[in-house]
């Protein structure tokens, strides 16, 4: 049998989910055949076959993580070596304390019971553990020397249930759960707040293309901010361009495509660029290239709610500008009392390689041109 094997999908990308098989075994099949579907953090990808042939076996159901280099399908001839498929961390396999009373149920599999670290426990407890599908290794010991007890288990499983069904992280929502983890460890991060007054702008004002616009204008006022950061050469690279990573929510998790060069486009392009982008995210259609590469990210959650945020910059990225729910505020005009339409605004920047002059001069900027006529 010949073994064909998850491809390397570029991008980084160590793992995808299998999201759909096109072929079953028995089926006979051509080069450049689509074999399966699979799902990574980035998009839906289509797996074409490498070779003419009869498929033989199928090695991953369908909505299983697997590893690059892991085993997909089995074509009928010369028999190769199976590779041992490396292992997934698998993101459910931790659970955190649970308290009861002063009593701590389970503990992270970081701290106790860990395979080879000589957990006590006796046959009857093994099987009762089997039992309520309870991995014993997380049960905090109650007993002598250490000894996991038959109510150990019992209350462990208590609180398992209470908790709910595990439902690991998939897709978009893993690939979150890494760059988000990543960028809390690395990034020195700070954010700074402040309001644009948008009571100039005519009524159908585009306000996302307006926010668009004062990304630019703050790019150019200060450089700093359109920069990639490496760590290990303590160098920045100064983008020539404001590639703009947009921010859009979807039930599946977050995503982050990117319009291209925004500074030499005019307002109607953008417009059809942020459509083409938002439709194509949500189809999940959206090639790898188009969520790479940006610069400075835009969040306009204030579509959705919520005035401030502490937004969290991505690396390479130095910085991402939220946009909170417009809102009426009264404001002092001339020494007397004014309703005016704000905009508040959150930028959060890299401390590393940004300082906190060029962060407030670029936000400065942003609300200067937020707040012109439109």
């Amino acid at each position: 049998m010949k073994i064909f094997n998850l491809p390397d999908l570029g991008e980084g990308l160590v793992e995808a989910e299998i999201l759909e098989w096109h072929v079953k075994p028995g089926d006979e099949v051509k080069t450049g055949d689509i074999l399966l579907a699979v799902e990574t953090a980035k998009a839906v990808v289509e797996i074409p076959s490498p070779w003419d042939g009869r498929i033989e076996k199928l090695f991953v159901p369908v909505q299983e993580v697997v590893a690059v280099g892991s085993p997909l399908v089995g074509f009928a001839g010369t028999a190769d070596d199976i590779p041992r498929a490396p292992e997934i961390e698998d993101a459910g396999s931790v659970v955190g304390e649970i308290n009861r009373g002063d009593e701590v149920l389970v503990e992270s599999a970081t701290e106790i019971g860990k395979p080879g670290s000589g957990i006590r426990a006796v046959p009857a407890v093994r099987a009762l553990a089997k039992k309520l599908k309870v991995d014993i290794s997380l049960v905090k010991p109650s007993g002598p020397d250490g000894t996991i007890t038959t109510k150990d288990v019992e209350r462990a499983a208590e609180t398992l249930a209470r908790a709910g069904t595990l439902e690991l992280l998939r897709g978009p929502r893993r690939a979150m759960a890494h760059a988000m983890t990543r960028a809390h460890a690395e990034v020195a991060d700070v954010t700074v707040t402040d309001d644009a007054d948008i009571s100039d702008w005519r009524e159908g004002t585009d306000i996302t293309i307006r926010l668009i616009r004062a990304v630019i204008a703050g790019c150019q006022h200060e450089p700093a901010l359109n920069a990639w950061y490496d760590p290990h050469t303590m160098g920045r690279r100064l983008l020539k361009t404001v590639d703009l990573g947009m921010a859009v929510d979807t039930p599946e998790g977050l995503f982050v495509p990117v319009l291209r060069d925004v500074a030499n486009r005019d307002d109607e392009n953008l417009r059809a660029g942020l459509e083409r982008i938002k439709a194509d995210v949500l189809a999940r259609s959206i090639p790898p290239e188009e969520m790479q590469g940006y610069g400075i990210i835009l969040s306009n959650y204030g579509v959705i709610g919520g005035r401030y945020s502490d937004p969290i910059v991505v690396p390479p990225t130095v910085a991402i500008l939220g946009a909170g729910r417009i809102r009426d505020q009264v404001l002092a005009i001339d020494g007397k009392p004014e309703v005016r339409r704000v905009v508040p605004l959150s930028l959060t920047f890299d401390h590393r390689v940004v300082t906190g002059g060029e962060a407030t001069r670029f936000l400065m900027a942003v609300i200067e041109s937020l707040s012109r006529e439109s």
